[in-house]
């Protein structure tokens, strides 16, 4: 048996999940505005009281490293090394593009062309945080800031389906669904549970962070802005 407490606070979802090796326990999430420093502890209660586990029987805590929103992977990954200290437990780091392109529900029938999965999170304007994956959650291309336009993706479309899935993706149908190759999709959303799936494989390989000197993984620096003054 090999207990995983994942956490996922990168965009404005807040999830929690235990799962039992490949065993999904509970799960507790919500999205809408960001509330990260509300709710993060209370569904980490919630889904221990689901389960009738005690934190000091938990194996690993994950947590998804972003790329994605500053303020939300502070906290979770504060939360997560606050945890790992307390109980001495490893903690395993998790790309959130990766576990994002893990979704089932994204997988479509394998048909004449190849499919790619395309997670992306909205950055700002047309920007995103993307990557490319294929339909073994290998990396195609790497992690990246990208700003959409009508050159996106062209050569990757040409002979292959890519299916566009996240936050970030509605604001890019507009420049690229014209494409028949372009498959949008409302499912794929951030989630602990996605997050677990890759971390009980790094659990099995030892792959642990630092937790004195692990940081989120944010792509780009952060850029504070002051309120316009009213009139």
């Amino acid at each position: 048996m090999t207990l995983i407490l994942g956490i996922e606070t990168s965009t404005k979802i807040c999830s929690v999940a235990i799962s039992d090796g490949d065993k999904l326990l509970a799960l507790e999430e919500e999205g809408g505005e960001y509330s990260h420093s509300e709710k993060l502890t209370i569904f980490i209660q919630r889904v221990l009281k689901k389960t009738n586990i005690k934190l000091k029987d938990i194996d690993a805590i994950a947590v998804s490293k972003g790329p994605g929103s500053y303020t939300g992977l502070r906290i979770g990954v504060s939360v997560a090394k606050g945890l790992c200290y307390a109980l001495n437990k490893p903690l395993i780091a998790v790309d959130t593009l990766q576990a994002m392109a893990r979704n089932p529900s994204l997988i479509l029938p394998k048909g004449e062309f190849p499919t790619l999965y395309c997670p992306m999170i909205d950055a700002r304007r047309m920007e995103v945080y993307t990557a490319i994956y294929d339909e073994n959650n290998d990396s195609v291309t790497s992690i990246t800031a990208k700003i959409i336009d009508s050159t996106s993706f062209v050569e990757e479309l040409k002979n292959q389906k890519i299916i566009f899935f996240g936050d970030g993706a509605a604001k890019c149908e507009a420049v690229l669904g014209d494409n028949s190759n372009a498959i949008f999709s409302d499912t794929g959303l951030p989630s602990a549970e996605f997050v677990n799936q890759i971390a009980i494989q790094k659990f099995q390989n030892k792959e642990f962070e630092d937790v004195a000197y692990f940081e989120p993984y944010y792509l780009k620096d952060f850029v504070a802005t002051t309120p316009k003054k009213l009139l």
